[in-house]
């Protein structure tokens, strides 16, 4: 029973370092964007660089959030998938719009 609790809360916190990563490597690319917009004023790398931060950070942030205000985890990926189809939508809006 307890290899079975340490298991649990080795996975929970490889997943949280996983997370943890993945959003500070998506805010420096998305930072990255940003001073591309800044130096040339390119309103499309404006939105991308809105739409990595989201499809990152923004979805770290809000399970983060959820998780704290102990939601179901039903609520969580809903969330989760809202956050991440606002962002994909903002990738979009840079791509193909201009």
């Amino acid at each position: 029973m307890i290899l079975i609790n340490l298991l649990t809360v080795e996975l929970l916190s490889v997943a949280l370092v996983t997370r943890s990563v993945t959003a500070v490597v998506g805010l420096f690319v998305a930072t990255l964007a940003y001073r591309g917009y800044r130096r040339n004023g390119s309103t499309k790398m404006r939105a991308l660089a809105v739409g990595i931060a989201l499809l990152t950070a923004g979805v770290y942030v809000a399970v983060i959030l959820a998780d704290m205000i102990g939601v179901e985890s039903s609520i969580v990926l809903l969330v989760r998938g809202l956050v991440t189809v606002i962002g994909l939508c903002v990738v979009l809006y840079a791509m193909v719009v201009g």
